[in-house]
Order: C-alpha cells, then structure tokens, then sequence
C-alpha cells in the first residue's frame, strides 16, 4: 500500500515527478515564447512561432502606448524594429522594455528626434539605472539625448534643444 505522502528519501530516488516533469515543460515553452529559446521538443514549431509572433505584436503595442513618440518615430518600421530588439529578452515591463529600446537606439545614433525629447523627459524626471524599476526624481534632473536637454525642476521639466552645427 502507498501513502499520499512520499519521503524526501523516496522523491529523490525516484526521479522527477509528473509535476515536476510538467513545471519543467511550461518553462520550456515560456522561454521560448518569450525570449527565443529553441522550441521544445513535441511542439508544432509553426503554432509556436504564430504565439510568439502575436505575443511580440502585443508587447510592442504595449510599448508604443508608453512610449508613443518612439513608436510614432519610427513609423512603419516600428514593429520590425522593436521586434528584432524584443525577440531574444524577456519583457521587464512596457515602460522599461521602451527605456530600453530607446537607449540603445540613441547611443547607435538611430534615435528619431521625437523619440529623443521623449527619451530625456523620461531621463530628466526619473532615475532608470536599466536594473531595477524606475523611480521618480525628487531633486532637480537632467536628461540629454543628442542635442535635446531636459532640466527638471520641482516637478516640472523644460527642454532646450541645440540648432544644428
């Protein structure tokens, strides 16, 4: 006769669970939706490129509705581009995930000037130090992007923009 309960002895000698086994093929599969892990044995590698591809779309939808002016900047090549930068990290949130994104688009130089205004309003008003979750400033900030400068001051930022030359 069995018991419900199994000792730890028992559990480790006789190998993973069926629960076990499952938790392990779930992570499998987020990994692979989310941040481009191989597709895991015993899938249909088309229905699961059609998952990721729409989990892609909605989480650059999310993003451009946090940062329009980067989304809007970059027009019709947004999905590709955010697509391309999204397809092998997973999400930390739409804000961040678009911080992100920003960041590495301007120090490439291929940040659209909309899209830098946005950027150091956002570096301006919040500290982001591209870890942890972002934090309002309390103090007087700064943000620079290119030739666009935010100063924000008890709450309320000002950009200044430099002329070409």
């Amino acid at each position: 006769m069995t018991t419900p309960e199994r000792s730890a002895a028992d559990r480790t000698t006789a190998g993973p669970s069926a629960r076990d086994r499952l938790a392990a093929r779930q992570a499998e599969l987020v990994a692979t939706l989310v941040s481009g892990a191989a597709v895991p044995a015993g899938f249909d590698t088309r229905l699961v490129g059609a998952a990721r591809a729409a989990l892609l779309n909605k989480r650059a939808g999310d993003v451009a509705r946090h940062w329009p002016l980067l989304a809007a900047g970059l027009g019709a090549g947004w999905s590709s581009t955010f697509g391309s930068w999204a397809a092998t990290r997973p999400t930390n949130g739409s804000l961040r995930d678009g911080w992100d994104l920003a960041r590495e688009l301007a120090a490439g130089g291929r940040l659209p000037a909309p899209a830098a205004e946005e950027l150091a309003v956002r570096e301006a008003a919040w500290r982001y130090d591209g870890g942890s979750a972002p934090d309002r400033r309390r103090a007087p900030g700064l943000g620079r992007v290119g030739r666009v400068l935010a100063l924000q001051v008890a709450g309320r930022v000002r950009l200044l923009r430099g002329g070409a030359g």
